[in-house]
């Protein structure tokens, strides 16, 4: 049913000619403003939004600096804290070591890709990475508690060291199953 307005419009007579009586604009302005009366103009960004706002970031800054402060609180029985440093704390440079291996740890987690036949092997190397951490925590709370030691900061870097090499072996292996999985299926195809 549509049709074009510009074939309409030629073969409608002109109607150009005949002018509006005197007023009809003012009369009509008028009879919109009272059906549609003007609504009040609201400014976005009054008081209340402004203070909702700043207590809103002045919340979620607080609570993200006691997030990554660095400094882990436990409540006792007793209801004491006890704060426990970071690793950082006590040495900026091993903090840098150990900021560097856990971000290529977590990198290289982050690549691996699981596949239901992977899933036991990539599990055995998680539980072994699993023992490797429990061992590091314990290093770190001997440094800490004991002070720096060469023999401590240096198992803390083999510990490290050692986890990335598993990661680098499990993503070996995984691509090793996934290179004989494609060439089975080749094969059966």
């Amino acid at each position: 049913m549509a049709q074009d307005i510009r074939k309409l419009f030629k073969e409608e007579p002109k109607v150009s000619n005949q002018k509006m009586p005197k007023g009809h604009e003012a009369r009509f302005l008028e009879k919109l403003e009272k059906e549609l009366p003007a609504q009040k103009q609201y400014n976005s960004f009054n008081f209340l939004n402004i203070a909702a706002s700043v207590v809103l970031l002045i919340g979620l800054g607080y609570f993200g600096f006691k997030a990554f402060d660095g400094s882990t609180e436990i409540e006792t029985d007793t209801d004491a804290i006890v704060s426990t440093k970071s690793i950082g704390e006590v040495s900026p440079q091993l903090k840098k070591v150990e900021d560097y291996y856990l971000a290529n740890i977590n990198l290289e987690l982050s690549k691996m890709k699981v596949t239901p036949e992977s899933k036991e092997l990539f599990d055995g190397y998680i539980l072994r990475l699993d023992e490797l951490n429990n061992e590091y925590n314990v290093l770190a709370d001997e440094l800490i508690n004991s002070g720096p030691s060469e023999r401590t900061v240096n198992a803390l870097i083999d510990n490290l060291k050692l986890r990335l090499n598993l990661l680098y072996r499990l993503k070996e292996k995984l691509s090793e199953l996934n290179k004989n999985e494609t060439s089975y299926e080749q094969v059966q195809s």
